[in-house]
Formats: structure tokens, sequence, C-alpha cells
């Protein structure tokens, strides 16, 4: 995927049912036709990790439970924190026997529903009080040694000089890849990321939604509800902006918006 993100591949997001879901059957369904789009057409997908902290079905499930095909350039799979160490090892051995070898791996959003990893789990007692996106990278590389390519997340809306301190260990346990939080126009940390590291490929994150208050929650400012905000428009401008980096697309309506993505390459 490294070479097909210089190439403009798209990275689309797709969050499994949730495991309190009251219409498992049409969730499921509806899964295995947004990843078999995904797969037909080309494009990347990429399934979140109980997205917002919400109790939901593993992306390696998925995929197992429904026997879908997995093109290896074309599935990255989202890994977090909160997870038992054996339910941990479960999702890595399941993407291993079949050829998954994309992670993104955060620290994740949790819930005092979901088991947290614990420093003891990945040989970091004593070094850290919990277990974040650093100690995770570093504890799969060790466990599985060049089996995956690792990506890790961006914010442009931190304090940068923190922002990049926190980059600079994620890159150095083992990350190859880096993914933004969303923009919506040009946004002078993500240059200035570019500039950093030019040998290693950024996908940025276009938000596909007219909801500006998630918007709102996901950037960390406000975004006044009346802003009138065209997702396509914006995804256009993003590539003009960006030609170099790949795009991953949140929030993306496969009734509305996918037929017209494959028009937007500039």
């Amino acid at each position: 995927m490294l070479h097909h993100i210089k190439n403009k591949v798209y990275h689309i997001e797709i969050l499994p049912p949730k495991q309190d879901s009251q219409k498992l059957e049409a969730d499921l369904e509806l899964f295995a036709q947004k990843y078999n789009r995904v797969m037909e057409s080309g494009y990347c997908a990429c399934i979140t990790d109980n997205a917002m902290g919400h109790l939901s079905f593993q992306g390696t499930e998925m995929i197992e439970e429904l026997g879908l095909e997995v093109r290896p350039e074309q599935v990255m799979i989202h890994l977090n924190t909160f997870h038992t160490l054996e339910d941990l090892h479960n999702i890595l051995d399941t993407c291993k026997s079949k050829g998954i070898k994309y992670l993104l791996v955060v620290s994740g959003d949790g819930s005092e529903r979901l088991p947290k990893l614990q420093p003891s789990d990945v040989g970091a007692e004593g070094k850290v009080e919990s277990v974040t996106s650093v100690e995770l990278l570093k504890y799969i590389e060790s466990k599985y040694p060049g089996t995956f390519t690792m990506g890790v997340a961006f914010n442009p809306y931190e304090p940068p000089e923190h922002e990049f301190e926190k980059l600079k260990r994620k890159l150095d346990a083992g990350a190859s890849f880096i993914i933004t939080q969303p923009i919506i126009e040009k946004n002078k940390i993500v240059d200035e990321l570019l500039e950093k590291y030019p040998d290693i490929p950024v996908i940025v994150e276009a938000w596909m939604s007219r909801k500006l208050h998630l918007l709102s929650e996901a950037v960390g400012y406000e975004i006044p509800e009346n802003t009138q905000y065209d997702p396509i428009e914006t995804l256009k401008s993003i590539h003009k902006l960006y030609p170099q980096c790949g795009v991953y697309l949140a929030l993306l309506g496969f009734k509305t918006q996918y037929h017209l993505i494959k028009d937007i390459w500039v």
C-alpha cells in the first residue's frame, strides 16, 4: 500500500456493527456490501476498532464471519489499546493468517465497558503508567517482527511541539506511515509535517459528512453550525492542496457520495 499511497488510492473508513445492534443481520449485510464495493474499486478498506469507544465487532471477526476476500494491498485494520492481551493476539494472529499486513495503531477511545492493555502485558512495567500507541507498536514489532506495516495518527490541532515529539516516538517505535486528523483547508502544521518527513507516506483525512458538530469534536475547535460545508468540494480542494498525499475518507456516504469520488482525482 505504501506505493499505492503515492498513487493516490483512497482509504475508505468502514465501521463494523455495534455488538448491541438491534438489526445485526442487516448491519452485517451492509458491512459486506461496503467492503466488497471498496475492494472492487481498488481502494483500501480501513476498518475501525471500537470507534468512539462503542463496543463493536472487530474487523478481523467481520472478515472471518462473512468470508470476505482479503486483498493485502487493500485492507487496513485499526488497532487500539482497549483490548485484553489474549484478544490482541487473536486479532494479530488472524491478520497474519489472512495476509492482512497494514495496521493503523492508535491509543484509541475507551470506555468503562472496554478492557485496556496494561504496561505489564506489553513488557513496559515500570516505564509507563498506561499503554499508548507507542508501547503497542513496540510490542507488535517485538512479537511479530517484520510481519506488519504500521501507521499512526497525527493531530495537527494539538500543540505542535508536543504532537511532533509524540510522532517521533511513534516512528522510532516502528511506524512507517501517517494518517492525519480531518483537515478542511490548507493546514500549516500538515505542511510542516510534510516538510519534516518528505520520505514518509502521509494520508490526509477528509471529512465527508455535513454534520459539522461532529467535525468540531474531531478537530477540537468550534465550527458554527450554519457554516456552509460541501464535502465533495472540500475533497477536490484537498487533492489540489496536497497532491502528494493519499486521502482517508471518514463518514463517506456510500449511497450519496461514493459514485462521485472516482471523478475527483486531479
